[in-house]
């Protein structure tokens, strides 16, 4: 297996286009976390014509809802949520110069076509891995909408961040593309 690339935020459009599918990577820089809820009011916002809370051109989101830290962390277990969930929003978040995701299980034809056009790609998270990838978190920080407490939009300082680029931004899915091999035709 390939080592790890290493990449570091703001990831711009060139260095997202360099990544394929299957490919391990180790992101250190700020990365920013929220779910459904917080996708939901930027798009709102958005929408109204306002402005984001934080400037989201070439930065990656992590669907994730951290569990409270224990004393000395500065989150809990952090594992990704199901990214589907996000998808009647990220292509709006998209166009506003999203680069990258974080999270589990697979995407819309809507999102992935805002993918290719916009040169962002989706990275996965292991689940099972929550409490090893609280240990890459160096500092987390609610940003915007602390009402929604551990869903709220962060931003999340990390270092060596474990993921795979499951979608690239020319539309490969590793997802797909490892199942072919299992297949009977």
């Amino acid at each position: 297996m390939a080592e790890p690339i290493r990449i570091k935020t703001p990831l711009d459009e060139a260095a997202a286009r360099n990544l394929k599918a299957g490919d391990s990577v180790l992101i250190t820089g700020v990365i920013y976390t929220a779910r459904d809820a917080a996708h939901k009011r930027m798009v709102e916002a958005l929408d109204r014509g306002e402005s984001l809370p934080v400037d989201i051109r070439d930065q990656i989101i992590y669907y994730v809802g951290p569990c409270p830290p224990k004393p000395g962390q500065p989150i809990g277990s952090a594992g990704p949520t199901t990214s589907y969930r996000m998808d009647a929003y990220t292509p709006r978040m998209l166009a506003e110069g999203l680069r990258g995701m974080i999270g589990k299980g697979y995407r819309s034809a809507e999102v992935v076509a805002a993918m290719q056009k916009h040169g962002a790609v989706y990275f996965a998270a292991t689940g099972g891995a929550a409490a090893l990838i609280a240990r890459t978190v160096k500092a987390y920080e609610i940003v915007a909408y602390p009402d929604l407490a551990s869903e709220a939009l962060a931003k999340m300082t990390v270092e060596d961040f474990p993921a795979i680029v499951v979608i690239d931004s020319e539309g490969r899915n590793y997802y797909q593309e490892g199942q072919k091999q299992y297949r009977r035709l």
